[in-house]
């Protein structure tokens, strides 16, 4: 069970419900509502916070915006740097390693569906690198979905040329051996 592996108990579920139906309510009203104090949500709340098992993300609720979502299947040679590329890219909201026919999956937002299609082929279509790209518009979202965006990433529109930004060009660059790593 999901719990063992995470070690909580009953309380930790309770509370953690709680804030996942309604991230608003307080300390107060998650105590009265399993019968416990508030400084012990309060200190429950922040070990869970600590642990890194409960996380309040701020964002956009992609099931209630009219943005577009993306979903970019692939096959890479180089897994590792397309994940590390995705920390700068601003168009790519998260990307994940798979088992299965493809090994990387990205999921890419924009309010403009020529952007996407423009990453795909800046990020990936233009690298030997990958074998195969698969790119689906996500149509409908069953539960909310909250994820950051980055809103300057709007006033860019991503080309071969000049990449999806200043952070990811430079990333780019930085993986391909073109620029030296300095952090």
């Amino acid at each position: 069970m999901i719990s063992e592996k995470l070690k909580l108990d009953d309380i930790d579920r309770r509370i953690i419900t709680l804030v996942q139906d309604d991230p608003n309510l307080t300390h107060t009203e998650i105590a009265l509502k399993i019968n416990r104090s508030q400084p012990t949500v309060g200190m429950r709340i922040k070990k869970l916070e600590k642990e890194g098992i409960l996380q309040f993300q701020p964002g956009i609720n992609f099931r209630k915006v009219d943005l577009f979502l993306a979903t970019v299947e692939l096959n890479t040679k180089r897994p590792n740097e397309i994940l590390e590329m995705a920390r700068f890219c601003p168009f790519m909201l998260n990307a994940f390693r798979l088992s299965g026919s493809h090994n990387i999956c990205i999921l890419l937002a924009s309010s403009k569906i020529d952007k996407l299609d423009n990453i795909v082929n800046y990020h990936f279509r233009s690298d030997p690198g990958v074998q195969s790209v698969s790119m689906n518009m996500v149509t409908e979202i069953a539960k909310d979905f909250i994820m950051p965006v980055d809103f300057e990433s709007e006033e860019h529109l991503p080309t071969l040329e000049s990449g999806c930004g200043e952070k990811c060009k430079f990333k780019m660059a930085q993986l391909k051996g073109l620029v030296d790593n300095i952090e």
